[in-house]
Formats: C-alpha cells, structure tokens, sequence
C-alpha cells in the first residue's frame, strides 16, 4: 500500500460497478472529486449477480485486514432480476434468495470496523428498446424488462430500510429525467455520463446528510499535503505563491 493513508472507498458490484470508470462514468467523477483526500478502490465484475458476489466477499473484504474500508457501495440486482433459461443457465437469482444475499452482504460489511459505512444502490431502470437494439445480437434474448428491476428495486430499498443500511433508490432517481430513455444510458443497462452524474449526485447527497463521524462528504475531508509551501504556483504579485491544494472546491460545487 502507497501512503499517506487515506480513507478508502470500495466500490463492489457488477457490470454498472466495473463500468464506472468509463464514459464519464460515476466512479471516475468521484475518484476526481475526492482526488486528494480518499482512494476510489474498483471491485466491480461485469456479468456477475449477488450469489457470486457473496462467494468472494470475504476474500475482497477479509475481516483481518490491516485497514478497513471507511466506506462501501454496492450494486447487485439488475442480472439477478433477468428471467431464469429453461436450462437453469445464467444469472437469474430468485427475489428472496436475493434478498438474502444482500443482507448477509451487508451484515459482513457492517462487521468489518465500527467506522466502516455502506450505501446500496438499487437496481436502476432500463431501457427495454435499447437493450434490443445493443445487445440481442451478442446475448440474444435478453429477458429483462423495467417491471423485474422496479420489483427488485424495491427488493433492495425494502431491506435496507429494516437493516438501517443507506439505500439509493436509482429506479427512481433515473425516470425523474425527464429524458432518461434516451439519454441516461450506453446500451439500454449500463450509464452514459449523463445517467452517471445522476448516480453521483445521489451518493454526494447521502454523504452530505448522513451523520456519520467521521463525516465522509468531500468537503468534511481536508487534502493531502495541503501546507503552504514556496514550491506553490507564484502568484501575480510576483512575491507570493498560490496553494493550490483545495482550488477544485469551485469546479465541484456543481455537485452540491
């Protein structure tokens, strides 16, 4: 491990998890917001639903690691929900055996460290005409539809609501926009930038309003190495320097 030490987040789920580091993804809007002062870690294993997440959560989670994460998000639910194959084939996982798993996820998480936090995030919406269009000639059918994620959906907010677990309620979130079919996705699952800053806008307010110690929103965070030093940009008078170390608190405010 490189130091300083700086509080990790963890981000751990499928496909919309390992994703969020490219188009503008959510993930690498938060590493840049929270450059300086926390490492976005990616655990994220495209294709994957909660019974293969469970199997490798203590391996990517163990309970005797040095250092705990101070915060993790995780997604599983949108392969989950997706129709069984007459074959028994693929990631179907049945709506209580699902449950189930997000709870025994959420419970190891919970273990590891008094100061560990989680937010889930649940299955977000889709768009079933895109999907088609993208996707049918790779996967074939695709049996997935906006009805299996709403029910799973609220599966996940369900559950977290009796564990006390932070949930965001994507399903939701998404169909706000007003053009969310067309404009909030890559191939009808995954997220364009724009549905991307959704997903970060709802982390960021749940990191403002939780009241959690230590707190964890990027403003309640100070950046490393911030001292004045005579290395700093020189500033116009020609006699001082610029520390530079927080500038970027003007550019996120869009966050806010």
């Amino acid at each position: 491990m490189v130091g300083p030490e700086r509080p990790q987040f963890v981000l751990f789920g499928s496909s919309i998890v390992q994703l969020s580091f490219s188009n503008g993804g959510w993930g690498s809007i938060l590493a840049d917001i929270y450059a300086r002062k926390a490492d976005i870690i990616l655990r994220g294993y495209a294709a994957w639903n909660s019974r293969r997440g469970l199997q490798v959560l203590e391996q990517i989670f163990p309970k005797d690691a040095a250092v705990q994460p101070a915060l993790v998000i995780v997604y599983f639910g949108g392969n989950d929900s997706m129709h069984p194959h007459p074959s028994g084939l693929g990631p179907h996982v049945p709506l209580p055996e699902y449950i189930e798993n997000m709870r025994k996820i959420a419970l190891h998480l919970e273990s590891l460290s008094p100061e560990t936090r989680i937010i889930f995030l649940s299955t977000p919406p889709i768009n079933e005409q895109q999907i088609k269009e993208t996707l049918s000639g790779i996967f074939g059918k695709v049996n997935r539809t906006n009805e299996d994620s709403r029910v799973y959906s609220e599966a996940c907010l369900q559950l977290c609501r009796e564990m006390d677990v932070k949930c965001i309620d994507l399903w939701t979130a998404l169909q706000q926009q007003d053009d969310w079919l067309t404009t909030c996705f890559t191939d009808g699952i995954h997220f364009s930038a724009e549905g991307s800053k959704i997903v970060v806008k709802e982390i960021l307010k749940v990191l403002r309003e939780a009241d959690w110690e230590p707190r964890l929103h990027w403003k309640s965070l100070a950046p490393e190495f911030s001292e004045d030093s005579l290395y700093d940009a020189i500033a116009p008078d020609g006699k001082t320097t610029v520390n530079v170390s927080n500038r970027d608190v003007e550019r996120h405010m869009q966050w806010e």
